[in-house]
């Protein structure tokens, strides 16, 4: 009779461990992280990397609040089990981590029992992981509107193409851009972006500019609003006399910019091939790639892309020139003098 019990006590032990958890973790998504203005898409993230890691504490009947270094090293060994990638395994460290930072803040624990344990290090060639176009691709990509495509879907799909592939706008930033977000200043135009750290101003080469400036046109003299805080890149599907006047155009949702990448590589033939598989982050890389392969500095690239960290801009110069740029191709070297000597 004591064990079903203790299986009771543990259950109920685990609810009000779990229960505390979570009110507290709530607090701290919505006053703490990004400052109080973490996006719905963060916090949706957060609360799915927690609840996971609060089903394997039920699952082997952890307490949360209890739970040792040692706990969290095997939780990690079981997501090495599980193949989950050395980034991936670091997010969700680090949610935990931040949970149980929020916990101590509470008064629920003396200390973060994720503190010191870190993910797996990442091996093997970290440019292995980079796909992109080359240059002719990339021209391709951006010449060649799809089949049956209406005039205001081919400059909104070659603009944001443009957007992603030359300037590196992350497929978040391009979703998030509004019409107010448009800089135009006598050194130029840009786009105010957003990522999940910082904000940058993108400068629009000229023809980017044109583009722009033609979607807008086109959208309206098609009835669409183009006030400041209607989406940048609208869903040219949503029927327009069902939209309220006082009311935003429906923004091009994240899958939706996933789609129109996804369409325009298949349709031209490069979204497969050469041991390789593009997706939208792909245009990104190629913005990077590109950029380094034409003469620019690290510290360009680096402010173009937003990266936070220059060792993030250094694996572009990994790809592709790294044979044709080795440094010790410059040092005149002769590892056969003795092949000369036997010639003359």
């Amino acid at each position: 009779m004591d064990r079903p019990t203790t299986s009771i006590t543990t259950t109920a032990t685990f609810i009000l461990d779990a229960n505390e958890l979570i009110r507290v973790f709530t607090n701290f998504l919505q006053f703490d992280v990004a400052s109080g203005g973490a996006s719905a898409e963060t916090i949706r993230t957060y609360w799915c990397e927690a609840k996971q890691y609060l089903l394997w504490c039920e699952a082997n009947q952890l307490q949360p609040l209890t739970v040792t270094r040692d706990a969290i090293k095997i939780y990690r060994h079981h997501l090495v089990q599980q193949k989950y990638k050395p980034a991936t395994i670091s997010l969700k460290l680090v949610t935990i981590s931040r949970m149980y930072d929020a916990a101590m803040e509470y008064g629920l624990l003396s200390q973060n029992p994720v503190w010191g344990v870190k993910a797996p290090k990442r091996r093997g060639d970290p440019a292995d992981s980079i796909t992109y176009l080359t240059a002719t691709e990339a021209s391709t990509l951006l010449q060649a509107p799809l089949a049956k495509s209406t005039p205001i879907k081919v400059l909104r799909d070659r603009f944001l193409l443009g957007l992603m592939t030359l300037e590196g706008v992350r497929s978040m930033e391009v979703y998030r851009a509004n019409v107010g977000d448009i800089v135009r200043s006598p050194t130029g135009v840009g786009i105010t972006v957003m990522s999940k750290r910082q904000q940058r101003v993108v400068p629009l080469i000229p023809d980017l500019v044109d583009l722009l400036d033609r979607y807008l046109l086109a959208r309206r003299q098609a009835k669409f609003i183009t006030t400041a805080v209607t989406p940048l890149f609208i869903n040219l599907h949503h029927p327009r006399h069902q939209i309220d006047p006082d009311r935003e155009d429906r923004r091009l949702s994240r899958r939706g910019i996933r789609f129109v990448v996804d369409s325009y590589l298949t349709e031209l033939n490069l979204k497969h091939g050469d041991g390789r598989t593009l997706s939208a982050h792909s245009l990104r890389h190629t913005a990077g790639t590109l950029a380094i392969q034409n003469g620019a500095s690290l510290r360009q690239v680096q402010d173009l892309l937003g990266h936070a960290d220059p060792k993030t801009t250094a694996i572009y110069t990994h790809i592709g020139d790294r044979w044709t740029n080795n440094p010790a191709l410059k040092l005149g070297i002769n590892l056969n003098p003795d092949e000369k000597v036997m010639e003359s």
